[in-house]
Parts: C-alpha cells; sequence; structure tokens
C-alpha cells in the first residue's frame, strides 16, 4: 500500500488536501469576520455610532481651528438653534423617505407658510385674540400643502418627484404674491418672547427640536403607524395585500410633513422677527441630505430618527467650522457633496453586502 493510502487509513488526510482544508478555513474565517463586520456597520448602533465618531472628529477639527471661538457655550447653543429649523423639516421627511417617497417642495412650503403667518391681517387677528393664531395659520398651511402633494401622488398616481417640483414652484410663487417681495416686521411681542425665551439655559427652539424628534421617534419605532410606514416604504404590494390602505397611508405621510413645515415656520419667525418670501431656500436638499447621511435608505423600507438628528448635526457642525474659519461657501457645499455621496456608496455596500447570499 502506498504512502498516500496509508496516510488515509490512518485517519490523516493526504499534504494536499490538508492545505485545501487549510485554505478554506481561512477563508471561511475571514469571510465570517468581513460578514461580522457587514452586520455590524448595517445594524442601527453601528450606524449611530459611525454618525456619533464624524460628529466628534469636526468637534475635534472645530476645537483645533477655532479655539474658544467654537468651544464656547455661546457658540454650542448657535448650533443648536441652527440645527433646530432644518431638524424638524428634516424629521418629516425621514417618514416621507421611509415610506418610498420624495419631497422637494418643503423649503417652498416653509417660505408659503412663513409668509402668510406674518401678513398683516394674520399679525392685526393675533392682536386682537392670542399669539397662538399665528401659529395655527402656519400650521394650517403646512398641512394643506402637505395634503395637496398627498392628494396628487396617492391618488392622482404623479411621480412624487414630478408632483413636489410642481408644489415648489407653485409655494415660492404664492408666497412671493402674500408676501409682495417685502419683509414683514412681527409686532406680536407676546410672539417673540414665548418662542425666543429659554428654560434653564436651553433655548425653546432646541426644545421644540427635541420634542419633535422624541415624538418622530416614538411614531416610527413604537406604533402602528410607524410600522405601517416601513411596509409601503419596504415592498408596496406586500403592505396593500396585508390591509394597509396604501393610498391613504402615503398622503398621510405628506400631511405629517406639512405639519414639520408649518412648525419650522413658526421657528424662523420667532428666530428673524421678521415675514418674508426669501427664507427656505434649499431646505429640500438639506434635509434630504440630513436623512440620507442619518442611515434611512432612499429607497425606502428603513427609517432612523436618531440618524437623521445625528445627520442635522454634522451639517449644522461642519457649516460652523467653515464659517469660524472664514472659508468660503462653495467649499462648504463641496464638502457636503462629499459627504452625500460617500454616505450613498456606504449604504449601497453594505445593502449589497447583506442581500448577497
Amino acid at each position: 500500500m502506498s504512502d498516500r493510502n496509508s496516510a488515509t487509513v490512518a485517519g490523516t488526510p493526504p499534504p494536499d488536501e490538508q492545505r485545501r482544508v487549510e485554505v478554506a478555513a481561512e477563508q471561511a474565517g475571514h469571510t465570517s469576520s468581513e460578514s461580522t463586520l457587514v452586520r455590524v456597520l448595517s445594524s442601527p448602533a453601528g450606524r449611530n455610532l459611525g454618525l456619533v465618531i464624524a460628529l466628534v472628529i469636526l468637534i475635534i477639527v472645530g476645537i483645533a481651528t477655532a479655539g474658544d471661538r467654537f468651544a464656547s457655550t455661546n457658540n454650542l447653543l448657535t448650533i443648536l438653534r441652527l440645527a433646530s429649523v432644518i431638524g424638524v423639516v428634516s424629521i418629516g421627511m425621514t417618514f416621507v423617505i421611509t415610506g418610498g417617497g420624495i419631497d422637494l417642495s418643503v423649503g417652498a412650503i416653509v417660505s408659503l407658510t412663513y409668509a402668510w403667518a406674518t401678513t398683516l391681517a394674520t399679525q392685526t387677528m393675533a392682536a386682537d385674540t392670542h399669539w397662538s393664531v399665528m401659529v395655527f395659520v402656519a400650521l394650517a398651511v403646512g398641512v394643506a400643502c402637505g395634503l395637496v402633494n398627498g392628494l396628487l401622488i396617492a391618488y392622482g398616481r404623479i411621480a412624487p418627484f414630478i408632483a413636489t417640483l410642481a408644489m415648489l414652484a407653485a409655494a415660492r410663487g404664492l408666497a412671493e404674491i402674500i408676501a409682495q417681495r417685502r419683509t414683514q416686521i412681527v409686532t406680536v411681542r407676546p410672539f417673540v418672547d414665548f418662542f425666543g425665551a429659554s428654560v434653564v439655559g436651553v433655548p425653546v427652539l432646541v426644545i421644540i427640536f427635541a420634542l419633535v424628534s422624541i415624538g418622530g421617534w416614538v411614531l416610527l419605532n413604537r406604533t402602528t403607524f410607524g410600522r405601517r410606514t416601513l411596509a409601503v416604504g419596504g415592498n408596496i404590494e406586500a403592505a396593500r395585500l396585508a390591509g394597509i390602505n396604501v393610498r391613504r397611508h402615503t398622503a398621510l405621510l405628506y400631511v405629517l410633513l406639512g405639519v414639520a413645515c408649518g412648525i419650522a415656520a413658526v421657528m424662523i419667525v420667532a428666530r428673524t422677527t421678521t415675514g418674508s418670501s426669501t427664507h427656505g431656500q434649499l431646505y429640500e436638499l438639506d434635509a434630504i441630505a440630513a436623512v440620507v447621511i442619518g442611515g434611512t435608505l432612499l429607497t425606502g423600507g428603513r427609517g432612523t430618527i436618531v440618524g437623521t438628528v445625528l445627520g442635522v448635526l454634522i451639517f449644522t457642525t461642519l457649516t460652523n467650522v467653515f464659517t469660524l474659519n472664514n472659508l468660503d461657501t462653495s467649499n462648504q457645499a463641496v464638502a457636503k457633496g462629499l459627504i452625500i455621496v460617500a454616505a450613498v456608496l456606504l449604504q449601497q455596500r453594505v445593502s449589497g453586502r447583506n442581500s448577497a447570499p
């Protein structure tokens, strides 16, 4: 009997076969560790950890380049105030994108609600009754715009891109007509005093953002509405077969975003104490960018409120660092664009690994 056969009889595989087994084991171990890394990165905790690390790096860069100007309490509050307005819009956008939609009109809706809530007629009514009239008008206009978008998309079967693009043009034009291309000074002092105040040193605007974020997280993760949103965005046909009224739910998602735009408009009025049709420019891009950076899939079916909040803080901190270092706004736009592309590529890579056999 040959040595090869003797080794086989003795229970020891031949050298070449043993080597193949070792190589296969090494590849399996490598694949296993890589799969573990992918699973960690694709998990909510892993995605949020990456965003926290990116935010910490930005903070370190800000301290290193701007020193005490960046690290001061006043600057921290400035960052939070700036993040609050676009943050509220981004929370609403998270629901729409998670549900498989998109909205390009949020900036124009904010502008329209902002202009309408500060007209002379609205302010006169608020002065004669209560300042909450201005809040009601802003929310009503936001809801109306969101409802129009929702009906056109859900029942009119118009593509979200086209429907919201039309709303962008119409709302912006209507805002200019209402404001007559002039800036209206807010004279309702109780309104300004309430929203411009601070509670234990924390601005009311920041508190509103925190409350909206908490409410959004609960709505998305702990309610039937949130589960239906994930189902509609993940597979619209499966959601329909499961008994979900897809059209109604889609319309409600855009109404919810309209409410967020109304809240954001109130916050801008309180911060600037003026009213015009010029605010809200490019809010749609900033909101979509924050949502994508946060880990919400553009294709729908997965959304994260915590990630959106971190995405908003990352972009706002980045803008603050650039401003303190007197860097051109064009460089800010380039940096934001690179971050968005990197986030989308990472999403595609992780999603592809997860779907691979």
